[in-house]
């Protein structure tokens, strides 16, 4: 459909919390543009009334220039730490507080805090306002899980499985008759279970992201578009354009939550009440469609329809050069000699589409952002190995007494320093002074 052509690979992004690098520096928001984007957020919440999740999407915004952290708002925040411009309201947001699209606690106000510029298409614009609208009421509708793993998300047989799944999913929505967009459900139904079968914990951890943004990116699609058709074509693209995504880990529910929403809403319109009972998307709508249990013996032959081989080949492909590729960063990061970085109290902002599992040891962030007690570390290239307590990043030519490596750079603040580690070559950042 010729919609889909306004939706550029940068939608890959919406809703998520994203690096951005000084080479991509935006301009500052300017307060009649940011005005333009309130007076659109307000239409769409008032459009809705809170008709969809019982409670009004409508709410303080932030509008957020990365390279200078200004900001413009729609609403005077508690503190007095805004100025205000016009119907709107000005100020710098200071450095303990993260950049992202994300729901914000700042200065007595709960807000949705978006980075300028948003994209310039409208359907673009108004399925990310939508989007992160619903984050900042989330927790009050109880809508929050604890998101975990779904490593197996960057296996040969899960990124699979969950292709094909998609591709069902689109043959679904674009059905012409009930009977052959029920034949489609269930086979993504087939595919899903397969995983799930496969990979024990899967059902739990790929139900929680569903949950935490497949259901607020369900919500965009809805709200930010008004015409069926245009919400249809939009989730579509989702099941299309995250193909493109280096690992599925986390983006997989920004594809899936779109096209389970709208079939649910046609199947069973009451369906959005029923989340709280820990019920997945994906059992919904097989209660909804009343469809059969899984037949895993016809498998084989039902992926034929999705698949005529070549994307088993890519994808076996795809495998063979991720173990070359984990292995180079085993070899760097965890051993070779590294800098370890305490995560005790800290923040961070990176591009989860690039995320790369490396099993047990941990996750590796390509580009990353960590501010903490101790400073900051910037991350530009080579990557960063994160685990539930601490950072590390290679210091292999580094010298002992420096905080600048192979594409990172740390700043510490006063009292903290950098000392030799355990291992030759290895470097720990350590408190040295009470604060």
């Amino acid at each position: 459909m010729d919609l889909l052509s306004a939706f550029s690979r940068h939608r890959l992004a919406v809703g998520l919390a994203v690096l951005l690098l000084p080479s991509l520096a935006p301009a500052a928001p300017d307060p009649a543009d940011a005005a333009r984007v309130f007076a659109e957020a307000e239409v769409i919440c008032r459009r809705d009334g809170g008709k969809l999740w019982g409670q009004s999407l409508c709410g303080p915004i932030l509008l957020v220039d990365y390279t200078d952290r200004s900001v413009v708002a729609n609403v005077a925040d508690a503190q007095g730490k805004l100025i205000a411009s016009g119907k709107a309201f000005t100020g710098t947001l200071p450095e303990s507080v993260i950049i992202a699209n994300t729901p914000t606690e700042w200065s007595g106000v709960r807000w949705t805090q978006l980075l300028w510029p948003l994209p310039t298409e409208e359907a673009k614009r108004h399925v990310l306002l939508s989007h992160e609208l619903f984050h900042r009421i989330q927790p009050a509708l109880k809508l929050t899980r604890d998101e975990v793993g779904n490593q197996h998300l960057d296996t040969l047989e899960g990124r699979y499985l969950l292709q094909l799944e998609w591709r069902a999913l689109a043959q679904a929505l674009k059905a012409p008759t009930p009977a052959e967009r029920r034949a489609a459900v269930s086979d993504a139904q087939l595919f899903r279970h397969e995983r799930y079968r496969l990979f024990p914990q899967a059902s739990v951890e790929e139900g929680h992201l569903e949950i935490n943004e497949g259901v607020p990116e369900y919500t965009g699609v809805r709200l930010g578009l008004t015409d069926p058709q245009a919400r249809i074509a939009f989730a579509e693209y989702d099941l299309s354009a995250f193909v493109q995504a280096p690992t599925f880990v986390r983006s997989f529910a920004y594809a899936t939550g779109p096209a389970y929403g709208l079939l649910l809403d046609e199947h069973d319109p009451a369906w959005r009440g029923k989340l709280g009972a820990g019920q997945r998307l994906d059992q919904l709508l097989s209660l909804a469609m009343q469809l059969p249990d899984p037949d895993f013996a016809t498998l084989k032959t039902r992926a034929a329809r999705y698949d005529d081989g070549t994307l088993r080949s890519s994808e076996e492909s795809r495998d063979s050069q991720k173990r070359k590729h984990l292995a180079e960063l085993k070899a760097r990061l965890v051993d070779g000699p590294v800098l370890i970085v305490p995560l005790k109290k800290t923040n961070r902002q990176f591009n989860p589409q690039t995320l790369q599992p490396l099993g047990e040891l941990g996750m590796v962030y390509p580009t990353l952002r960590l501010t903490g007690e101790w400073g900051a570390l910037q991350v530009e290239s080579g990557g960063a190995l994160l685990t539930q307590t601490q950072a590390t990043v290679s210091t292999d030519g580094v010298n002992p007494s420096a905080t600048e490596g192979d594409g990172w750079r740390l700043d510490l603040k006063p009292g903290w320093s950098v000392r030799p580690g355990d291992r030759a070559g290895d470097l720990i950042v350590v408190q040295t002074a009470s604060q």
